[in-house]
């Protein structure tokens, strides 16, 4: 087990234990880590799967051309329908609707889709 060398005393103070560090030859500044234990790694990725802040509402788009779509100031009502979404609940999702808007873009059915999966998980 290498040993801390002898410093300033606050500095040791917060540094974790010494098992997993290694010291350099005579280094009184920083330390480097070695490997991850299998609790660290089981901690990671639990914090990883723990979901985050609220996801924010997809924001509609509309094709223009090939490869090409612009900002639309709402959904349509056909996508909307496609996604399973009455105007109710995307009123309280804070979905944006434009009744004015006709047809259904597939890319913004399966925004819908997924944000509505996301937005249904327990938290």
């Amino acid at each position: 087990m290498p040993v801390r060398p002898q410093g300033d005393a606050k500095i040791a103070a917060n540094l974790p234990d010494a098992s997993g560090i290694e010291w350099g030859e005579g280094s009184t500044e920083h330390a480097t880590m070695t490997t991850w234990q299998k609790r660290d790694w089981r901690l990671f990725y639990e914090a990883a799967r723990r979901p985050g802040k609220r996801m924010r509402p997809p924001r509609p788009v509309y094709p223009t051309g090939i490869h090409r779509v612009q900002p639309a100031a709402g959904f349509s009502l056909s996508e909307l329908d496609d996604a399973g979404i009455n105007l109710e609940l995307a009123e309280r999702l804070g979905l944006p609707v434009d009744a004015g808007r006709i047809g259904a873009y597939g890319p913004n059915v399966s925004a819908l889709r997924d944000f509505l999966l996301f937005s249904r998980q327990p938290r």
